[in-house]
């Protein structure tokens, strides 16, 4: 079932959206912790961190942290993410109404498009991250089952929310 434009609540939609991807940013993160995508070396500088600095945003800044618990936290690159995650949440809770086909799978697919977009295409042709090809398997592994669990969240929790 396909909802015309003018028949969606426009403000659940965005506030359940935004929540969603809030909560999957979150797991997201989690999910990092478990399998690091990448390298201690290749997290010096992230690329929340790296695309910032590609617009011209000086290190300082994307680099600037806060402290909790004794540790150094990045709290640019964590805007980022969350930003990031916010706004697929909007897109998906909106597109998904649109075009149902879109929430097939649960939204795993379309978040594993979401993975194979950023990371395997714009981010490799930007300069942002290495080739692909030259990405190390951990990281595929971690990215590819990252944006699967973080979409399906997502959808989970719109789908809790209708």
């Amino acid at each position: 079932m396909v909802i015309e434009v003018n028949k969606i609540n426009w403000g659940k939609s965005i506030t359940v959206g935004i929540t969603a991807g809030l909560v999957a940013g979150l797991v997201k993160l989690g999910w990092e912790n478990i399998l690091p995508p990448r390298t201690p070396e290749r997290d010096q500088t992230n690329p929340p961190q790296k695309m910032l600095e590609q617009f011209g945003v000086p290190t300082q800044i994307t680099h600037a942290t806060y402290t909790y618990s004794g540790q150094q936290l990045p709290w640019v690159s964590y805007v980022v993410h969350f930003s990031f995650s916010a706004g697929f949440g909007v897109l998906y809770s909106i597109s998904g109404q649109l075009a149902p086909w879109i929430k097939k799978g649960d939204g795993i697919p379309f978040g594993i498009a979401v993975w194979d977009f950023f990371h395997l295409k714009l981010m490799p042709l930007m300069g942002t991250v290495p080739a692909a090809k030259d990405q190390p398997l951990e990281e595929h592994v971690s990215e590819f089952l990252g944006h699967a669990i973080w979409m399906w969240t997502i959808d989970a929790l719109i789908k809790s929310k209708k």
